[in-house]
Formats: C-alpha cells, structure tokens, sequence
C-alpha cells in the first residue's frame, strides 16, 4: 500500500513522461506536484528502495505492477433523464447526446477514457435510448443498461441498475462538457468526488473536514462545487451497490440522487474525498440558456 505523497509523486513522473520512460529530475517532479524538494527527495528515496523507480526517475515494471492495485477498470454512465431544463433541443436529443461546438457531449468523457485505457464503459439509458445506438459507430465497447423507470425515480434508480459495477469505477453524469481530459486518469488512490471551488455557488456543494467530505448541501460562499464524477474504490464500490439497494426500498427512496447514500442516507460510513478541479477544466450545461451562451449556433 502506498502511502498518499508517493502515489502522487508516481502519478507526476507517469504523467509527465508520457507512460514512454522518460528520465526526470526531483525539480521537475516538485513543479508537477507542488511539493517541498525535502519532500519528493524522500518520497523518491523510498520508490526507489521498493524497486518502483529507478535511479532514473523512471517507473519500473515492478512499479506499474503495484500501480494495478490503484487501476480504474471502469466507467458508468448516468444518461436515464429527460433533461427538462435543456428544451427545446432535448426534446428530440438526448441531453448527453446534443452537439456543442462540433462534437457531443458525452464524446468528450468518453474520449477521455479512451486516452486512459478504459472500455470497460456501461451507459443506463432511458429517454430515447434507442438514439444512443449511434454511439456504438465510435465507441464499439460500449454496453447499454436499460432503465425503464427513468421518469418515475430520480437517479437513484439508474445507480440502482448499475449496482453491480461500482467497484473501482467512474460514475459520471452524462451532461459534462470536458475541456481538461487529464481529469480522467488511468489511476486513483482512493474514493472521491470532482469539485471545483466557488466564492459563491446556488448549487450542490461540500462541507469538508480535511480533505473528506461531511455533507452535501444546496449554496454556499467559499464551497466546492459538485462536479458530477465520482470514483468508487473496491470496498467503497462494493458497499455502495449494496447500499443503493436498501436506500431504494425505503420510503421515499425514489425522489433520492444516488450521492445521498454516502451523506445522507447512510452519513459517516464512507470516507469519500474532495478531487478538485478547476472551473475551466469542466462545464456541466443544465439549460438551454447555458447551450446557447457556449456554442452560438443555438442563439437564433
């Protein structure tokens, strides 16, 4: 098991070589990670004693073998809704299937995942799933989940079809528009959900408590801002299939966001981390107002 600063010192030198065994200094790795040079010194004195990196800088084959041990294996998409607030387009369109400057939606995440080496991608379709099929031209790996009850439940009940394929996977909304595809990566340390900081914000966000998150409310001032992909370790993953299941059978599950089992329903059993972001990295396009002001084609 590593310990947090020397995964994010492995994460660096993988990021920055390229994955093509690039020799690199510590100055280097202290740029990429904002460490102190004391710190990635010593953080590279144990890699290498362990046999992860060489004197080089290089991640061994031994290295890359322990890094499986932190490899998402896959992604699930949550794509059920209707997607009210995008009308008029939606009305025709699948929200994560609508063309924004060239290119759809939901395109931008999925190459992301292509780019880390990650196929192993389930959609849960609903609204016009048939539409989603076009997908399979680019994308032949894909596999779809079908949720026949996506406009009688929230998305829980989408989360809930796909309970058996949480573990060390992606779950993101389907309507992000990504600009920063190095926010998928091919490698995580542990459960956690995108945020980007705000000043202000009227929309679902984090309390957090050294670096975990505690709750999840409606606005705040100084907040992380939900960003609608989150990382599920093994034991988290295995825990939230089983969890989804109990919360959708209790009363009032249905009107639940699937999130809400980890800070409401069943509060304090997970302990699941803040992955910041920046606000130019990812847009998530809630209405059509929102379309219109990113790709000019729609303002008419």
């Amino acid at each position: 098991m590593l310990d947090r600063k020397s995964f994010d010192v492995i994460m660096a030198v993988h990021e920055m070589s390229g994955g093509c065994g690039a020799a690199l200094t510590q100055r280097d790795i202290c740029e990429e990670t904002g460490f102190s040079l004391g710190t990635v010194n010593a953080c590279v004195k144990g890699l290498r004693a362990d046999g992860i990196l060489s004197d080089a800088n290089i991640i061994t084959d031994r290295g890359y073998a322990v890094l499986e041990d932190y490899r998402v294996r896959r992604a699930v998409f949550i794509a059920a809704g209707f997607g009210s607030r995008m009308v008029p387009v939606t009305l025709s369109t699948p929200k994560p299937l609508v063309v924004v400057n060239g290119r759809r939606i939901i395109d931008t995440v999925l190459d992301a995942l292509v780019a880390q080496d990650i196929r192993d991608v389930h959609i849960v379709r609903g609204y016009l799933s048939e539409q989603f099929d076009a997908l399979l031209q680019k994308y032949p790996f894909v596999k779809f989940i079908e949720n026949d009850s996506y406009s009688e439940a929230n998305n829980i009940s989408s989360a809930l079809l796909a309970s058996h394929l949480l573990e060390r996977a992606y779950i993101c909304e389907a309507d992000l528009l990504l600009s920063n595809p190095k926010i998928i990566t091919k490698y995580q340390y542990q459960s956690n959900i995108l945020g980007m900081m705000k000043e202000r914000t009227d929309d679902w966000c984090f309390n957090i408590r050294n670096g975990y998150i505690t709750e999840e409310v409606v606005g705040g001032v100084n907040q992380y801002q939900e960003v609608g992909i989150t990382y599920l370790d093994e034991k988290d993953g295995r825990s939230a299939g089983e969890d989804l299941k109990k919360a959708y059978a209790m009363p009032g599950g249905k009107e639940l966001f699937w999130e809400q089992i980890f800070f409401k329903v069943f509060k304090g059993k997970y302990k699941i981390a803040v992955r910041e972001c920046k606000e130019s990295d990812i847009v998530e396009i809630d209405t059509f107002s929102e379309l219109k002001s990113i790709d000019k084609s729609y303002d008419i």
